[in-house]
């Protein structure tokens, strides 16, 4: 997810190690920017986390699940 974002001219910093239920990623694209958080396929948000995204005064934590989820969430189209 990290790879496909920068290919695309993000920035994006790891957040995943700052703890505190923080979400896994911050990145920027065009002046906008969001925080993912990055689960599996079936992966769910832990009471912390939903707290966390509840709480948070910015812009909605956006939950992502695969590379192209993410690039919606920073509004990047991939057209085929």
């Amino acid at each position: 997810i990290e790879k496909a974002l920068r290919r695309c001219g993000a920035t994006v910093i790891d957040l995943s190690s700052v703890g505190g239920d923080c979400p896994d990623l911050l990145v920027g694209f065009r002046g906008v920017d969001r925080l993912l958080e990055v689960k599996t396929d079936i992966g769910a948000l832990s009471p912390g986390q939903e707290t966390f995204a509840r709480e948070w005064k910015g812009r909605a934590v956006a939950i992502v699940r695969s590379e192209l989820e993410a690039l919606a969430a920073m509004g990047i189209r991939m057209d085929t």
